[in-house]
């Protein structure tokens, strides 16, 4: 065989390489043993890197597939396979909702030690606070999550307390103590989320919940006693707003009740009115169709009504001009008689 410069494996390279090779594979074969032994170590092979290539992802968690330690592909739930030996999986559980404590520790007998240098805090007043809270989260991207960052529970822990320090040195130590808390958890677990975001730690912060937050022990008593007077305050203010609640919607009440009557009252006395001014222009109507027989009618029903004790004697006008008048002296005299006796 000619030696080809251009060719490495032709002639006496190309010779010793195969004889080298042959060499190799009569030493493999004079180590492994031979016969049935041999065909059971080969099916114990079979049967390990079939073993090896074969992995199941439960369903919550995320199989993240490395290959000579770097991160190649992720898996979801279910059976895969993976190259024997080269290839390894990991499988987190991102379903798990984990949790970090900034500001105290819980120990294995469930005592909580509060962490000054985490807890103490300086509010926009100028005030310092103790507090402790927890994080809440979920893994969102296994691959980020288990590479990208070195110790991610320490590193959202520092991120966590960053962020709830520039939220509180934005709040008064009102909102903080009182009234601001739940906006407070807000602004902190967004901001947290923004760094660990830019971070690309592969996290979802869940929830940033306050455990504690309380004055430092030197000056706990003084603030006890601000806070009770405040809270004094927004229950006398609560009993006030209850009150005039109350009794307004009575006065109103009261108030449209007097209008109606009012209203109602107006209404009555206009349809009366109304009522009369028709009986009168009825009235007028007939007067006007009899005004004598009207006349002596309204005339004879005054005097009945002014005179009501009196006999009296009605003679028609044309019958009175052939009568002569004539006056009772002695009914006059008797009726005057009666009334001396009847005074006493």
């Amino acid at each position: 065989m000619v030696w080809d410069p251009k060719d490495p494996w032709s002639g006496r390279r190309g010779d010793k390489f195969d004889d080298a090779f042959k060499q190799a594979q009569s030493q493999l074969q004079g180590m492994l043993p031979s016969g049935g032994l041999r065909s059971l170590l080969l099916a114990g092979l079979l049967i390990f890197l079939a073993w090896q290539s074969a992995f199941i992802v439960a369903p919550d968690e995320e199989g993240v597939v490395k290959r000579f330690g770097v991160p190649v592909r992720t898996v979801g739930p279910g059976p895969h396979l993976k190259i024997p030996v080269i290839e390894n999986a990991l499988q987190p559980k991102v379903a798990k909702l984990h949790r970090v404590e900034i500001g105290f520790r819980t120990d294995r007998q469930g005592r909580q030690q509060m962490v000054h240098q985490e807890a103490l805090m300086l509010t926009g007043d100028m005030n310092i606070l103790a507090i402790e809270f927890i994080v809440q989260y979920k893994i969102k991207d296994a691959a980020n999550y288990l590479f990208d960052v070195a110790d991610i529970h320490d590193t959202i822990g520092k991120a966590a307390e960053a962020s709830m320090r520039e939220v509180v040195g934005k709040s008064k130590i009102d909102e903080v103590l009182t009234t601001g808390k739940a906006q407070i958890q807000q602004d902190t677990q967004v901001l947290l989320q923004t760094v660990l975001d830019q971070y690309q730690a592969g996290v979802q912060v869940a929830a940033v919940q306050l455990q504690d937050v309380d004055p430092p022990d030197a000056v706990a008593a003084a603030f006890k006693d601000v806070t009770n007077a405040k809270e004094d305050r927004e229950k006398l203010i609560n009993q006030a707003q209850g009150y005039r609640n109350d009794i307004i919607p009575k006065a109103k009440g009261e108030a449209a009740q007097v209008v109606n009557q009012a209203r109602a009252y107006s209404q009555a006395r206009v349809n009366r009115a109304q009522g009369e001014a028709n009986r009168f222009v009825a009235m007028l109507k007939e007067y006007n169709q009899a005004k004598d027989i009207i006349s002596k009618r309204l005339y004879i029903e005054t005097l009945e009504e002014i005179l009501p004790h009196v006999e009296k004697v009605i003679i028609d006008g044309k019958g009175g001009d052939r009568l002569l008048p004539y006056l009772p002296l002695d009914r006059t005299q008797k009726h005057r008689s009666a009334g001396e006796e009847a005074k006493p």
